[in-house]
């Protein structure tokens, strides 16, 4: 995904202005969306929809194997306290930026 569909994306979730819309599902169909959001980490059922919307009409976002690597450097990241304040954040991406490569952790 090039860096212009990304924004594109990520613009559709941005927005601050939401239509709600009502939505009648079968007890069954109900029920299993439940427990879909439930066992994938989605916080509501209504989470898991626009998301699964969202996919229909863009692609997906990021892809399973991407999310897994993503979950493993947080629980790193929880074991090994790499966490700084938001300002230390910003210094070091500001230095990549320019030019100044940091050493990993």
């Amino acid at each position: 995904m090039d860096q212009s569909e990304r924004l594109k994306y990520q613009m559709v979730s941005i927005d601050t202005m939401n239509t709600q819309i009502n939505l009648r599902l079968p007890p069954t169909l109900a029920s299993s969306a439940k427990a879909y959001a439930r066992r994938y980490g989605y916080g509501t059922v209504q989470d898991f929809i626009k998301e699964t919307v969202r996919e229909k009409l863009f692609g997906p976002g990021i892809s399973k194997k991407e999310l897994a690597l993503v979950k493993k450097l947080g629980e790193a990241s929880d074991i090994n306290n790499l966490y700084g304040s938001e300002e230390a954040l910003f210094q070091k991406l500001r230095r990549k930026k320019d030019g100044i490569h940091l050493k990993a952790v």
